[in-house]
C-alpha cells in the first residue's frame, strides 16, 4: 500500500526549494537591517506553557493543539505558535539581564495545529516571526509593521492592507469585558457552544469566533477602540503617528482581536486579497503581560508571525518571479568504466575550486549523459574517453554555443572560470 504524507502536511521538493531559499535570504537580510538576531526554540514544549501563555479559552488550546503524554507521563505539546516558546527562552536564559530591547526572529519554525486544511493553511506549517522584549514605545510596534511590509515589498508583493486596533490593557479591559458580557448575554440562545463556554470566562474571545451565526452577532458588539483607557489611546495615537511618518496606509479595524489571549494594546494584521477568503498573511501585536505571566519580570513586548507557505502562495498567485537557482558549471561525462576514477577525481578537484559539478553515477551511455546534462542546464560538459585519459585532457563542450575544445585537466578550472 502506498504511504502518503499526513493530511494537512506538504512536501517541499527539489523543484521548489529554491523559492524557499530566496525568501529565507530576503528575510535574513531585512532582519539584519533592523538589528534582529535569529533564535531557535524546541519543536515540543510543556503543555502548560501554551495553556498559560496562549490562553485556555482560545481555539488553539481548546481545539487545535497536538498534545500527548511522554514516557515520563508529562504532558507535551507540539508547538502551535512561536511567541510563547521564545518568551520561555527569554526567561529561562535570563536574557532580561542583558541590555534591552532584545530583538529576535525565528525562521522556518515548524508549527502544528489541528484544523481543516485549506489554501495557505496547513496542520504543519512553518513560520517566520519577530519578537521584541523590553521596549514599551509605540515606535517599536510600527517598526515591526514596517519590517513585515519591507519583506512583502522586496518580494514584489503589492496590494496589501494594514489593519490596526487596540484591545486595551488590564486597566480598561475588565470594563470592556463586562460590556461584551452584557451584550452577548442578550444573544445567549444564538451563540455556538464554544462561545457559550467563553461568555463568562473570556467574552473577548467570542469576537474571534469563525461560526457565521456568531460573526453576525459580533457585528453589533461594543467596539474595543471606544472603550480603551487614556494610556492605551495615547499608545495607539503614537503608533498612528509613526505609521504616518513612514508613509504607511492603514485602517483602524475595531474587529481585530487576534486569536491569542496574551495580546494587549496594539494588534494588527496585514491582509492580501490574493489567496481567497483566508486573506491575513501576517498578524501580531503587543503582549506586555506575557513574560510576567510565565514567571519572568514585568517586560513589555511586541511581535508578529507569518506563515511561510502562505507567503509563498501569495507570491505565486501574483506571479512573483523567483531568481532561478544557479546553473551547474560542469557535468563530467565518462566514456567507459575505466575513466570513472578520473571522472570522480576531477569532480572533487573542481568542487574544491568552488564550482558546481555533477557527474554520472548510474552508468549512462555517452548519449544519455549528454541528454541528462541538457536537462540539468549545465554550462559545460567535460568528456573523458580513453584518449583523454591517456593524454591528461578532457573534451570541454560549451553547451550554450556548441563549441568544443581539448583542454588539459590542469587548466580546466581556469578555462571554465
Amino acid at each position: 500500500m502506498e504511504i502518503h504524507a499526513p493530511k494537512g502536511t506538504k512536501d517541499v521538493t527539489p523543484l521548489d526549494i529554491y523559492k524557499w531559499h530566496h525568501v529565507e535570504g530576503v528575510i535574513r537580510s531585512i532582519c539584519s537591517k533592523y538589528c534582529f538576531s535569529e533564535v531557535r526554540t524546541p519543536v515540543i514544549e510543556h503543555t502548560e506553557l501554551f495553556a498559560r501563555g496562549v490562553g485556555d479559552t482560545t481555539d488553539i488550546v481548546q481545539k487545535e493543539m497536538y498534545t500527548f503524554l511522554d514516557k515520563g507521563d508529562r504532558s507535551i505539546t507540539l508547538k502551535p505558535e512561536g511567541t510563547a516558546g521564545v518568551a520561555r527562552m527569554f526567561i529561562e536564559n535570563r536574557l532580561f539581564n542583558e541590555a534591552q530591547p532584545t530583538k529576535m526572529y525565528y525562521l522556518n519554525n515548524p508549527i502544528f495545529r489541528y484544523e481543516r486544511p485549506q489554501a495557505g493553511r496547513l496542520r504543519e506549517h512553518h513560520q517566520f516571526g519577530v519578537e521584541v522584549f523590553g521596549a514599551k514605545q509605540a515606535s517599536i510596534d510600527a517598526e515591526c509593521i514596517l519590517l513585515a511590509l519591507e519583506l512583502f515589498r522586496t518580494l514584489g508583493i503589492r496590494g496589501l492592507s494594514v489593519r490596526i486596533n487596540s484591545i486595551g490593557c488590564p486597566e480598561c479591559r475588565p470594563a470592556y469585558n463586562q460590556k461584551l458580557k452584557n451584550y452577548f448575554s442578550a444573544h445567549r440562545d444564538s451563540l455556538c457552544e464554544t462561545c457559550l463556554s467563553r461568555l463568562d470566562r473570556n467574552p473577548l474571545r467570542i469576537l474571534d469566533c469563525k461560526e457565521e451565526r456568531c460573526r453576525q452577532i459580533c457585528k453589533g458588539a461594543p467596539l474595543t477602540i471606544d472603550c480603551i483607557c487614556d494610556d492605551c489611546r495615547t499608545h495607539m495615537d503614537e503608533l498612528c503617528k509613526c505609521l504616518d511618518i513612514a508613509g504607511v496606509d492603514y485602517v483602524i479595524d475595531p474587529f481585530i482581536v487576534r486569536g491569542l489571549d496574551y495580546y494587549t494594546k496594539t494588534v494588527f494584521e496585514i491582509v492580501s486579497n490574493d489567496i481567497g477568503s483566508q486573506g491575513t498573511v501576517c498578524g501580531g501585536g503587543r503582549y506586555d503581560l506575557l513574560i510576567e505571566e510565565l514567571g519572568g519580570p514585568a517586560t513589555p513586548a511586541v511581535g508578529f508571525g507569518l506563515g511561510m507557505e502562505r507567503l509563498l502562495l501569495v507570491a505565486q498567485n501574483i506571479g512573483v518571479d523567483f531568481p532561478a537557482p544557479p546553473p551547474i558549471d560542469v557535468y563530467i561525462a565518462a566514456i567507459g568504466n575505466e575513466q570513472r576514477p578520473i571522472m570522480f577525481s576531477l569532480a572533487n578537484k573542481l568542487r574544491s575550486s568552488g564550482f558546481r559539478v555533477e557527474c554520472d553515477h548510474v552508468g549512462r551511455s555517452v548519449k544519455a549523459q549528454f541528454k541528462y546534462a541538457g536537462k540539468l542546464n549545465v554550462r559545460y560538459v567535460a568528456v573523458i574517453g580513453s584518449d583523454e585519459a591517456q593524454n591528461g585532457t578532457v573534451q570541454l563542450k560549451n553547451m550554450n554555443d556548441g563549441t568544443s575544445d581539448t583542454v588539459s585537466i590542469d587548466e580546466i578550472a581556469e578555462r571554465i572560470r
